[in-house]
């Protein structure tokens, strides 16, 4: 780039489009539409529903777990645990906790999801409140500095820190580096203990990164399955329908939401109800879908 400023610029002509799969990602291609600098159509797979209600929060309340018995091999029940974020991941991961019989905190920002917290009852606090009570920390929220290296030095000792939302900024990883005084101990690859000058340690996570992908396998095929049937209708709309988008980021339409949950049924052994001409009629929709409104939240 030092050398050819442009050359994204200019390989972009030559781009039909992109398809996105991450809630991170698709945040980025947002703000440039917005500021008019996206160069060619985006489809955003991450928000079809068979991608952010499966993969994001199936595959998470699978992938969490599973990292953290890999990495740490402690007993999970009767731990106090704090997911910050209660999106479509924060709630995968907080079902997850809850099975292994820990006891859920929720921090968040939204009062919708607050909320929705609260009725599912888990309790709902800021972290200042909890952080120095709790056993374990995951992070799910795609922010920066959810926990910064002054939470980390208020924890109790050995606590266990995670991150599955985004980047290692989530966690305060710089800070917790440059704190005076810390020491770095590995205890083996993508876990490592942070011991601080007054005795107590935390004990961090795929430093800081995804630890579901640093510390497990990531999500299991058959979800990934209903992502990357998402990301190939979206590859195949933009090659073959190019002239129909613009420079702007789209959603696939509910009828291809349905078709890739409809790809995936016989698989569990699902058998689909098939609605009369006269119920279909009744309600107002085609008998073979789509049957919900675009604006329908699942």
């Amino acid at each position: 780039l030092k050398e050819n400023p442009r050359r994204w610029t200019n390989v972009a002509k030559d781009l039909r489009g992109v398809s996105e799969e991450t809630t991170t990602g698709v945040h980025r291609l947002y703000e440039m539409m917005k500021a008019g600098t996206l160069l060619f159509p985006a489809i955003n797979v991450n928000d079809s529903v068979t991608k952010s209600k499966f993969d994001n929060i199936y595959g998470c309340r699978h992938s969490v777990i599973d990292g953290l018995n890999r990495a740490t091999d402690v007993m999970l029940g009767g731990k106090v645990a704090v997911v910050a974020g209660f999106g479509e991941v924060g709630k995968g991961c907080a079902q997850a906790l809850r099975g292994q019989g820990c006891r859920v905190i929720v921090t968040e920002i939204d009062p919708i999801c607050a909320l929705q917290a609260a009725m599912e009852g888990y309790e709902v606090k800021t972290l200042d409140d909890v952080v120095e009570r709790a056993d374990i920390f995951i992070t799910a929220t795609g922010n920066l500095n959810l926990i910064t290296a002054d939470h980390m030095a208020r924890m109790k000792d050995k606590a266990i820190v995670g991150n599955i939302g985004h980047f290692d900024n989530e966690i305060d990883m710089a800070g917790l580096k440059k704190h005076k005084g810390v020491e770095r101990i590995n205890i083996k690859p993508q876990y490592d203990e942070f011991r601080f000058p007054d005795g107590h340690s935390v004990m961090v996570l795929a430093e800081g990164r995804l630890m579901n992908l640093g510390c497990a396998t990531g999500h299991p095929s058959f979800v990934m399955s209903a992502s990357f049937s998402n990301q190939v209708i979206a590859q195949l709309e933009l090659h073959q329908h190019n002239d129909k988008y613009e420079n702007k980021v789209y959603i696939l339409p509910k009828h291809l939401d349905e078709e890739v949950a409809r790809l995936h049924l016989d698989h569990l052994g699902v058998r689909l109800t098939t609605l009369t001409p006269e119920q279909a009629k009744y309600i107002g929709v085609p008998a073979d879908g789509p049957y919900k409104p675009e604006h329908y939240r699942y």
